[in-house]
């Protein structure tokens, strides 16, 4: 049976405990106006289409419906953001998304490579497209025999509807992801000494549009488990795979005494758009720790939301970004909710920027009333080596308890450090040797905390690369 059309009705009908029909956005013509008038204020017709072309591709899935039908309910009422309409895109230009017409993978094109032979559990996307997942603690949901484990995994995706901090990129995902990647770590399981290698492989299409994908992984750690998670993003093919758009979710649930650690790696083609959202719930005594290094793509943003959910709670974030080309933009939008006593967090964010990069930074950590005894430090260092680039960081701490211990701090320079120059130089070392050894060491301060050395050394060699091409450019 179809489901039923959008219509006035639908759209003022809150979404009930039930699993609520999938709305539709192709519509009669005669109806457009009707369903418009009804919602407070209809998106643009870009979003529209997008979001059409989506819910067309994606097959009724019992687990998926409910969530496509809120993110689907949201975009009727989402306009496209600018930088002059939404104040969380002031810095960010994200046009480049609509310089070609959308269109969307058909079939997987077996092009991303095979996993790393040191990673015995794995999870593999060709163009948003699940290929396989392999592992002990790892499957498609869709294919997840009925139990304990689907069970989780299917709540925590239809929970997932409820998220209040969404925006345009999470709902496009929503609808148009086809299933989802799930590592459930069984309570009691240690698995942070064998990480899950998670491999994102994208191509471009012919040229005349933008290929866009929407892969979606949810990670469950239950009470005192441990995993490891890796990430990687990369173009693939010709060219290194072209113009394309990537707009993956990663949804982690940490449970009380459990401890997760992320590692993300953004390698993207230089034609490419990354747009990522990675939702982390943290609950009693719980440790969650990310590592970033993004490198890739024209436009490349990623908004972290972590909110602690239990006292003692333990996070840690460290992120770098370069911006090597051109035009080249990298936006961390992060935020940090602290909700109950005793939490503990820390966030790196470090960015070197060459030629006419953009880089921007918007890290929130919110300490609420009742987050007494906190201990919250944040700090950003930025590098401008062109006097074409541009940096644009807030580092913002928003405190209502009284009984804390909160620390920020922001440094942007044009220039190294004279004095470490210096060192270098009282010991024979050439100024040209002595600045590539302190902008390698700049980013690989953070590479060095990815915890699975395969991809430490990739990104460890690729940032050598950028950094020796950028200088010659520059």
């Amino acid at each position: 049976m179809s489901p039923p059309s959008l219509c006035a009705a639908t759209c003022s009908t809150p979404l009930s405990a039930a699993p609520p029909p999938l709305l539709r956005f192709r519509r009669p013509a005669s109806s457009v106006s009707a369903a418009r008038a009804a919602a407070p204020s209809v998106s643009d017709d870009l979003v529209l289409r997008i979001a059409e072309q989506l819910e067309d591709s994606a097959a009724s899935s019992p687990f998926l419906d409910p969530l496509r039908s809120a993110s689907a309910l949201s975009l009727l009422s989402t306009p496209w953001p600018t930088r002059r309409s939404n104040e969380a895109f002031r810095f960010t230009d994200i046009s480049y998304l609509r310089s070609l017409p959308i269109s969307l993978p058909t079939q997987t094109r077996g092009l991303a490579p095979p996993p790393s032979p040191d990673a015995e559990s794995h999870v593999l996307f060709s163009d948003g497209l699940l290929v396989s997942a392999s592992g002990a603690h790892v499957a498609a949901l869709a294919d997840m025999p009925p139990g304990i484990a689907r069970d989780r995994a299917a709540a925590a995706v239809a929970a997932s509807a409820q998220f209040s901090h969404r925006d345009i990129f999470y709902d496009f995902n929503a609808v148009g992801a086809s299933d989802v990647a799930v590592v459930y770590v069984p309570e009691g399981a240690k698995m942070a000494d064998d990480p899950v290698h998670i491999i994102f492989g994208y191509s471009g299409s012919d040229g005349a549009s933008m290929m866009m994908s929407n892969p979606r992984v949810l990670v469950i750690a239950e009470k005192g488990a441990e995993v490891a998670i890796v990430e990687e993003h990369f173009g693939t093919g010709e060219g290194d795979g072209g113009c394309y758009w990537a707009n993956p979710v990663v949804d982690i649930i940490v449970e009380e005494g459990a401890r997760v650690v992320h590692s993300y790696v953004q390698r993207q083609s230089s034609a490419a758009a990354h747009t990522k959202w990675t939702t982390v719930q943290q609950n009693t005594s719980s440790t969650y720790e990310f590592v970033e290094v993004s490198t890739g793509g024209r436009l490349n943003r990623h908004n972290l939301h972590i909110q602690q959910l239990g006292p003692e709670t333990v996070t840690e974030l460290s992120t770098f970004h370069l911006t090597s080309q051109n035009k080249q933009i990298h936006d961390l939008h992060s935020r940090l909710i602290l909700d109950y006593p005793g939490g503990y967090s820390r966030q790196l964010h470090k960015l070197i920027a060459c030629g006419a990069g953009n880089g921007i930074f918007d890290g929130n950590i919110q300490v609420n009333r009742y987050a007494q005894q906190t201990d919250a430090g944040q700090q950003t260092k930025c590098l401008l080596l062109s006097p074409k680039a541009v940096v644009n960081v807030k580092p913002n701490l928003q405190i209502i308890a009284d009984n804390v211990k909160c620390t920020h701090g922001a440094a942007i320079s044009g220039d190294l450090d004279p004095n470490e120059l210096f060192y270098f130089q009282a010991r024979g070392v050439d100024v040209k040797t002595a600045t590539d050894a302190l902008l390698f060491s700049f980013g690989a301060q953070v590479i060095n905390r990815i915890t699975f050395k395969p991809v430490e050394q990739k990104a460890l060699a690729q940032l050598k690369e950028l950094l020796t091409l950028s200088r010659q450019n520059n």
